[in-house]
């Protein structure tokens, strides 16, 4: 006996880790079922978003079916509540009559009986219930004949309890049973479930009191509403039958209508969307003569006019670039001829008297600056044309800041700012077209100079891992953020009155821009009046590549170089200084064309 108490333990622990493990593995299978289940769930979830944020039509639809659906069941449920009240009502009326009519009759059976033996008795009281149930092919009503307890008079112990078959007292509520026990002769009701066969049904029991022999008999009649169950179950699947019927036409009837509706609106956003494509032959299909047909016309007649006049733009603006490209080159002859003899002149001016000097030196200054503007309008001619070619190689970008500063040297001593290049870098080599890049930093730092009003000017050079960034950065007169919004428009001044001093042609900022666009970069510009403006210029180290974040911020961060007078100035070159770019003074002119 110890042996075996002792093995119970043991036994206990296998079966514990037995079902420890199952639970594991059920475990395991359930989070493996809802893994794989999720991912679609979630993908129709999203395919139903995208298609509710895209169709009007499914959404019209959609809207249209759960509203009707929503519809349907608040007025079937108000049918179904009404049509069930009704029926129970009406059986409820009749059980009670019914009721009235057999306990009279059984009360008065039991008066007039005139029996003493116990099986007499038993036999009286038998028949005369059955007579109440009303057997035959179908029970009209059940009953069960219960002796009140703890009565006071003495109790005829020959009849205790009689009930139809299956039934007990139990099938009565307590509260039904506790009315008719301390009542008079009033009648009482309520609704029961009491079992036939193997199936409960619904019933009303209906309880009186009877006396027979002196003692007080409880008699319940339970009456069957199985069949206005099944009549009102008839019922509600009509209703749902009808309503879902109905619910699929209305849903067919507002597809149907709202695709007659939307299938115009979508064919003039496919047609609209060719025509911002540059398809202006596309015209939408009328059929009709009703709101939509004129809609469709007037937008045909919309886009006829459109397509008229962006031809009409179109030639008149191919008529002027090649009027432009044409004097261009018709210039260019007598311009060199008149350039020989402005040089001569400009040669010999040390002989002439000073009134022709001066006359010499002005005219030799702007040939110069007419030979510039020509060759500005041959360069822009180029670029509207869409001839322009990107000779790209690779190139340090220091060596050719270093270069353009070399070269605005005398412009720099002559307006007396001083110019620093600040690089971390000793060496950055660029995928790019050495003689535009050269053209875009020359047009900055002249420019740069002219305004800067004899203070410092900055130049910064920084890259990350897929762009190079050059800043010029000028402490002169600034501009605002309106002007730094057109500062690349051809031919541009913020100020009209103010003179060129160094002999621009007005068209360096927008060629610059051109330039820009063919690297795929970026030339933006930063202002603010009195504190002076910044120039960014952003490329892709390597050509094709996509420019995510420019490695110098467009709004400079100033400091004191060190060891300098207090006059130079750096830009901040670390991830500090390099925030995303400010949005209150940001001028974003990317793809636009500068003129100083």
């Amino acid at each position: 006996m110890a042996g075996v108490f002792s093995d119970v333990p043991f036994r206990t622990r296998i079966w514990l880790r037995r079902a420890r493990i199952v639970g594991l593995r059920v475990s395991r299978l359930v989070r493996t079922g809802l893994l794989r289940l999720l991912p679609g769930v979630r993908f129709l979830l999203r395919a139903l978003h995208r298609r509710w944020r895209r169709s009007l039509q499914f959404r019209t639809v959609l809207t249209t079916l759960l509203l009707s659906i929503g519809s349907f069941a608040v007025v079937g449920a108000y049918l179904s509540n009404q049509i069930a009240n009704n029926l129970f009502q009406e059986r409820l009326t009749q059980a009670e009559s019914e009721t009235l009519y057999n306990v009279k009759q059984v009360q008065d059976t039991f008066d007039g009986a005139q029996v003493t033996d116990q099986s007499s008795v038993i036999t009286l009281v038998y028949d005369t219930l059955n007579a109440v149930e009303g057997r035959g092919n179908v029970i009209q009503r059940r009953y069960v004949f219960e002796a009140m307890p703890e009565q006071t008079k003495p109790r005829n112990r020959w009849v205790e309890s009689r009930a139809s078959d299956q039934l007990t007292v139990s099938v009565i509520p307590p509260a039904l049973r506790k009315a008719v026990q301390e009542s008079g002769k009033d009648q009482f009701w309520a609704s029961t479930e009491f079992p036939v066969g193997t199936e409960d049904r619904p019933g009303i029991a209906v309880g009186n009191k009877v006396t027979f022999n002196g003692t007080v008999y409880e008699l319940y009649l339970i009456y069957d509403l199985n069949t206005a169950q099944k009549t009102l179950d008839e019922i509600q699947n009509v209703l749902l039958a009808g309503g879902a019927v109905l619910v699929l036409i209305i849903g067919a009837i507002a597809w149907y209508v709202t695709r007659n509706v939307v299938s115009p609106v979508s064919h003039a956003a496919v047609v609209s969307e060719k025509l911002a494509a540059g398809q202006l032959q596309e015209r939408m299909v009328v059929k009709g003569e009703d709101e939509v047909a004129r809609l469709g016309a007037s937008f045909n007649h919309m886009a006829a006019s459109l397509q008229e006049q962006i031809t009409q733009l179109a030639t008149l603006s191919q008529m002027q670039q090649r009027f432009v490209s044409d004097v261009s080159h018709e210039l260019r002859t007598p311009l060199t001829t008149v350039r020989m003899a402005a040089e001569v002149l400009y040669d010999a001016r040390h002989d002439f008297d000073p009134i022709n000097k001066r006359s010499a030196e002005l005219l030799y200054n702007q040939v110069e600056r007419f030979q510039s503007l020509l060759a500005d309008l041959l360069e822009i001619s180029r670029f509207d044309a869409g001839v322009a070619m990107l000779d790209a190689e690779p190139t340090d970008i220091l060596q050719l800041v270093a270069k353009v500063v070399e070269d605005a040297g005398p412009v720099a001593a002559e307006y007396g700012s001083q110019v620093t290049i600040n690089s971390r870098d000793e060496s950055i080599v660029v995928e790019m077209d050495d003689r535009r890049i050269e053209r875009i930093l020359r047009n900055l730092v002249l420019n740069a100079l002219e305004h800067s009003e004899g203070k410092p000017v900055n130049i910064s050079v920084a890259a990350n891992e897929t762009a190079v960034a050059v800043a010029v950065r000028d402490h002169g007169i600034g501009m605002t953020q309106s002007e730094a919004a057109r500062v690349f428009d051809r031919f541009w001044r913020a100020d009209p009155a103010r003179a060129r001093t160094t002999g621009g042609s007005g068209l360096g900022l927008s060629i610059a821009a051109e330039d820009t666009k063919l690297h795929n970069g970026w030339l933006q510009a930063w202002g603010s009046k009195g504190t002076g403006s910044n120039f960014r210029l952003t490329l892709p180290l390597r050509q094709g590549e996509a420019i995510s974040k420019s490695p110098l911020q467009l709004e400079p961060a100033d400091v004191e170089l060190p060891g300098g007078s207090g006059q130079g100035t750096m830009l901040l070159l670390g991830p500090a200084a390099i925030p995303e770019e400010s949005t209150d003074a940001r001028a974003r002119t990317e793809g636009r064309e500068e003129t100083e």
